[in-house]
């Protein structure tokens, strides 16, 4: 892959500093068109969402901190003010790479940002897997691809038998779909694992396959 713009997405299961995955975790629905003001003087930061809702109602009416400011027939949009803290957009924008898009269903996040090149985008997912469990690499999609990733040779011989099933596991058990077809301790009792077993062996199967991409 040739480092002339790439355009990234990645999920990252529950970060706790996230308010708007947490709330979609409580609410166990789709927070979607997510917007964030700059800090304030005093590090303050507005965030507005839309909460999706097919019933016309919504689970988020008792949340005090939460101010609902629109709403249609096919949500409703709430703002809500917080202290600037070290959460995944904030994380990945320390990098000089703005967050396109941001939605959270289910406490997990997803995000798309756009990075001059790989070496970018390795630094991106290894400080934010120093910060966060879960974290995931979607897709790349190189400037001026149609296609969502390029055609790119892995070897997949690095990775070991226990990394492979692993992964295996975890793709056959959707836990990288969108929402999730499974979840960590999904996937760890179909091993016979524990999650941060789990966790350690996907962690170390995607550095090895994010390496064969930076290599190739």
């Amino acid at each position: 892959m040739s480092d002339s713009g790439i355009r990234v997405e990645l999920s990252v299961d529950s970060p706790g500093a996230c308010p708007v995955a947490s709330v979609s975790e409580e609410a166990g629905t789709a927070m979607t068109d997510v917007a964030r003001s700059s800090p304030d003087a005093d590090g303050r930061v507005i965030e507005e969402f839309t909460a999706a809702d097919d019933d016309g109602e919504t689970a988020l009416d008792d949340r005090s901190d939460l101010d609902e400011v629109f709403v249609t027939g096919n949500g409703t949009r709430y703002q809500f003010t917080r202290t600037r803290t070290d959460c995944v957009c904030e994380a990945v924008e320390r990098f000089e790479c703005p967050v396109a898009d941001i939605r959270a269903e289910g406490g997990q996040l997803q995000m798309t940002f756009h990075a001059p090149d790989i070496d970018r985008v390795r630094a991106i997912v290894t400080r934010l897997k120093e910060l966060y469990d879960g974290v995931s690499l979607r897709s790349m999609r190189q400037n001026g691809s149609v296609d969502p990733v390029d055609s790119i040779l892995v070897d997949r011989s690095t990775l070991t038998d226990r990394q492979r099933e692993v992964l295996e596991t975890a793709v056959e058990m959707g836990y990288f779909e969108y929402p999730k077809g499974a979840n960590a301790g999904d996937v760890a009792t179909e091993l016979d694992i524990s999650v941060s077993t789990f966790a350690e062996h996907l962690a170390a199967a995607q550095t090895k396959l994010l390496d064969s991409i930076v290599e190739a």
